[in-house]
């Protein structure tokens, strides 16, 4: 992010130094674990409920509900129900989700990167004597 000044530049609604700013109940609801994921893996290709489920390991069906709504009211992933009996149900990212999985990747890059230096960081914080 830039400095102060241009951020105070910006309309209210988009920034996120203000409480009330939609920009950050937008940035809230996606920078978790769970969209992250999501974003990473629909920016493979269409996926139906269950495949998303199998592929993200740990995630309760209760929460990827939740997400695959909160994605879906942000415009980021297209649902698209098919009238098959029974009906057939697939999750895609939309323009603004795709460019939200650039983010996602870049993310993703830096875990992996940084993955080394994290895990020492960790080990000193928790043994200081012998970091």
């Amino acid at each position: 992010m830039g400095t102060r000044k241009e951020i105070s530049e910006l309309p209210p609604e988009a920034d996120l130094a203000r409480a009330d700013s939609l920009a950050r109940e937008i940035f809230s609801d996606v920078a978790n674990k769970w969209a992250f994921l999501i974003i990473e893996f629909l920016g493979q290709g269409t996926m139906r409920f269950g495949e998303l489920r199998d592929e993200i390991g740990g995630i309760s069906h209760k929460m990827l509900t939740q997400n695959l709504r909160m994605l879906e009211r942000n415009g980021l992933v297209r649902r698209t129900v098919h009238p098959t009996v029974p009906p057939r149900v697939e999750y895609t990212l939309t323009e603004a989700g795709e460019g939200l999985r650039l983010v996602v990747d870049g993310m993703c890059g830096w875990t992996q990167r940084y993955l080394g230096h994290i895990e020492a960081a960790r080990s000193r914080f928790r043994d200081p004597v012998a970091g």
